[in-house]
């Protein structure tokens, strides 16, 4: 780690709320002042130095014409002047990808709509993130490459353009662009804004980023591939009081997949989701994984509202062939319904698509442990829990529910569990067993039924030659 990087993270970690007992960090409140020193500068996230127009640059914000250059003008110049806000007023602005700059906030004021352009050649092309790899992909619509102290303000929105959205195609192979994408990034901040209409492509995107904060936002992205938020491979984040509606994962938190991102092992740690609600109607409200390689651990979920998904409240999963851990998963003080699933869905057998370069043998199975669950309230939630996809030759070491109370239809259903503790659950309307299990070790079990061993997948051989970065 570099004396910068050292310097940064000290005060991070001095600035931050302590969930020490949790093995949390939270983000920096943004507008608490940071000790300067000559390795250390000035952060955009306190009181601006410099405050520009994008108007007093030329943009016009007439819905029609392009005003990208415009618009980078003025970033750009508020950066190399020291940094500062760069003020978006009302208008609509039509625009290409823009890069936000070091030490300088995009401030959308209110009425100020950021359009995102049509047309994908108006979008840079870099090596990107997509389901866990890095590939040629155009870049989002804001977007930033190892900047720091920055990041984009509301009240205003960003729309992006649903003929830029799309997956990856024959005749458009390159991945599609995001509604904010910063990779490499220390000190972002996405605050009091809405993402909306993104189409076929993911909104939020932050990947090999540290500390990072996605506050009051709200957004909404209900067609196809329209996850909210993705953490990939990023450190201390805070995900507080948003409004999430979308088609696919509301949050996805993940860390690469395959021999590539079992190489790097940029890890997904430390991340508080709290006080948001969550509308799915696809997959998952909250996804951990399936792309888990880098590893993942130390995720708190707390007081938030799940109110619909197209599966399960929160799924956790991967499969063999991606190695690593995913560990010290806790949520608290939950309410859920319209869950088409269930409240909570364990498969690290099955899930997601295999990596051409797996990770070999009991190696590429992810270890997991210490999952804990409390105050959970339900409403007519189909499964509690869904937990017999995990592989006997690495159980989930630490399986906690406690005090679920409410309407279920199905209750707890656990395989290859060591040191699991179920107690004070108070749920209506189950048919069956409250609690069936497969080889689970723990207390609370009394009564429980016994139920069938989950199919394993067959064993992934050892490639002829070892896999190298390339």
């Amino acid at each position: 780690m570099t004396l910068n990087n050292q310097i940064v993270r000290r005060r991070f970690l001095e600035l931050s709320s302590s969930v020490a007992a949790l093995g949390m960090v939270r983000a920096a409140e943004p507008d608490k002042p940071a000790k300067r020193s000559a390795a250390n500068p000035a952060s955009a996230t306190r009181k601006a130095a410099l405050n520009f127009n994008v108007r007093n640059f030329g943009a016009k914000g007439d819905g029609t014409t392009k005003d990208t250059a415009k618009l980078q003008q003025a970033i750009d110049r508020c950066w190399v002047l020291g940094g500062g806000e760069v003020r978006v007023p009302a208008g609509d602005y039509l625009t290409g990808a823009l890069a936000l700059r070091s030490n300088t906030i995009l401030r959308l004021e209110k009425g100020a709509n950021i359009i995102g352009s049509p047309d994908l050649a108006d979008y840079p092309v870099s090596q990107v993130r997509w389901e866990g790899k890095w590939i040629p992909g155009h870049l989002g619509l804001i977007y930033a490459l190892e900047a720091n102290h920055t990041g984009v303000v509301g009240p205003g929105k960003i729309v992006g353009n649903k003929a830029a959205g799309g997956r990856p195609n024959p005749q458009n192979p390159l991945r599609h662009p995001a509604i904010a994408e910063p990779i490499g990034c220390n000190d972002v901040r996405f605050e009091d804004f809405t993402a909306d209409q993104q189409g076929l492509m993911w909104c939020l995107h932050a990947t090999n980023c540290e500390n990072v904060l996605f506050k009051s936002l709200t957004i909404h992205s209900v067609t196809g591939n329209g996850d909210g938020i993705d953490v990939d491979s990023c450190k201390h984040v805070r995900i507080e009081g948003c409004d999430i509606a979308t088609g696919d994962d509301c949050i996805a938190i993940k860390s690469g997949r395959g021999a590539e991102a079992y190489a790097l092992l940029n890890t997904t740690e430390d991340v508080l989701i709290t006080n948001c609600t969550f509308a799915d109607t696809i997959f998952a409200c909250i996804g951990i994984g399936s792309e888990t390689s880098g590893g993942i651990r130390n995720v708190r979920i707390e007081r938030s509202k799940f109110t619909k998904a197209g599966t399960y409240a929160i799924y956790i999963k991967s499969r063999p062939g991606r190695g690593a851990f995913i560990e010290d998963i806790f949520a608290e003080d939950l309410d859920v319904s319209g869950m088409a699933g269930g409240f909570l869905r364990l498969n690290i057998l099955n899930s997601g698509i295999q990596d051409e370069n797996p990770v070999p043998g009991d190696e590429g199975i992810p270890t997991i442990r210490n999952y804990k669950f409390s105050k959970i309230r339900v409403t007519d939630c189909p499964v509690l829990v869904e937990g017999t996809g995990i592989h006997p030759h690495k159980p989930l070491d630490g399986f906690s529910l406690v005090n679920v109370t409410g309407t279920c239809k199905k209750g707890i259903m656990l395989a290859n569990v060591r040191n699991a503790q179920i107690r004070d659950i108070k749920v209506t309307g189950v048919a069956g067993p409250v609690i069936g299990i497969h080889n689970v070790a723990g207390k609370g079990l009394e009564g429980a039924a016994q139920i069938d061993a989950p199919k394993t997948p067959d064993a992934i051989a050892p490639a002829a030659q070892p896999y190298i970065l390339h």
